[in-house]
């Protein structure tokens, strides 16, 4: 199919009702910043070094710094890894970090190794100016996981982590066995369903990823559907508080847009995945709503299937034990491609 023969889908009329009651439509945060004055001081983050251990919810995992190929020159990821056996990579998006996969991770570590990136331009992660286009950064963490010795793996990811893993398992089919995609736009989309991307493209109104906490607190606020307790909160603060995010995720922003991701999964990238998909989306994400989830396993490769969690947008951080059952019953239970 070509581009110009593409058509939108409308918004369910629901949805339309949700999104006229908005808070943040109208500009009122007061929301969020209520839930920041009731958080308290949240402490800087202190950073680790490669090889620093951190037991996280009862398992030992371990900071790495690895150097891989980039632009002209070798960009340095961090990334935090525990287990053996069959790998996972995980990958978060805006505004998180490795941490959002915490509880997976301490659960997936008994059986495989589990390793979860933080983004370039996120986190610990390099945040110099270069290929910020999701196509680009793609086939860069191709690269890191070239160094780290990884062959095939299993993909769970959320959000801008989604529109990346999109590219890797299209680009390189082979290197997936299974693809747990997450909170992403699919075969259909509405651009009004996407104001975001406006926002973190426009340099006046992009100034609140310099506040990471009312950052946070706003997208966990109107993003998600059931609370978000403070200590996950605390915790995403501090990792959207490294110097330089603010800074490099808008590159992102303005180096694409959703209308050609969308054009690009349409066109050819959807065609090209080769690995059974596991589609996991919030049940309540009014942004993503679940109505254009509706019969998507016709266009996704053998095996594959839809799954809606009771949650919002941040399911990971809403609904931790029903996500982590739908990851671990998709990667253990489903036939490797």
């Amino acid at each position: 199919m070509r581009y110009d023969e593409l058509e939108y889908t409308p918004v369910p009329d629901r949805v339309k009702r949700l999104l006229a009651q908005l808070p943040e439509k109208s500009g009122d945060s007061s929301l969020a910043q209520a839930r920041v004055d009731a958080l308290g001081p949240v402490e800087p983050p202190k950073g680790n070094h490669d090889g620093e251990v951190e037991v996280v919810d009862g398992v030992s995992m371990t900071h790495r710094f690895v150097e891989a190929p980039g632009d002209a020159e070798m960009l340095t990821w961090h990334l935090v890894e525990a287990g053996e056996g069959e790998p996972i990579v995980y990958l978060h998006g805006i505004p998180d970090s490795w941490y959002m996969w915490h509880q997976s991770m301490a659960e997936m570590s008994a059986t495989h190794r589990v390793i979860a990136i933080d983004l370039k331009g996120y986190g610990q992660s390099d945040k110099r100016p270069g290929d910020y286009r999701h196509e680009g950064v793609s086939r860069q963490l191709g690269a890191l996981l070239d160094v780290l010795g990884l062959g095939r793996i299993n993909l769970v990811t959320h959000d801008r982590g989604t529109v990346q893993a999109d590219y890797l398992a299209a680009n390189d089919p082979y290197r997936v066995i299974r693809y747990v995609r997450g909170e992403q736009h699919l075969y259909h989309y509405n651009p009004d369903l996407s104001p975001q991307e406006h926002r973190f493209a426009d340099p006046v109104r992009s100034r609140i990823l310099a506040d990471p906490a009312l950052k946070l607190a706003e997208s966990y606020t109107y993003g998600a559907h059931h609370h978000i307790n403070d200590d996950e909160l605390r915790r995403a603060i501090q990792e959207f508080s490294y110097p330089g995010i603010a800074e490099a995720v808008p590159r992102y922003f303005n180096s694409s847009s959703f209308r050609l991701e969308w054009i690009e999964r349409r066109t050819r990238l959807i065609d090209a995945w080769r690995a059974p998909v596991l589609v996991l989306q919030g049940a309540h994400d009014f942004r993503q709503p679940y109505e254009f989830y509706e019969g998507v396993e016709q266009y996704l490769p053998a095996g594959s299937r839809v799954e809606l969690l009771d949650g919002g947008h941040f399911w990971a951080q809403e609904a931790p034990d029903e996500y982590c059952n739908a990851v671990s019953s998709f990667i253990t239970g489903t036939t490797a491609w």
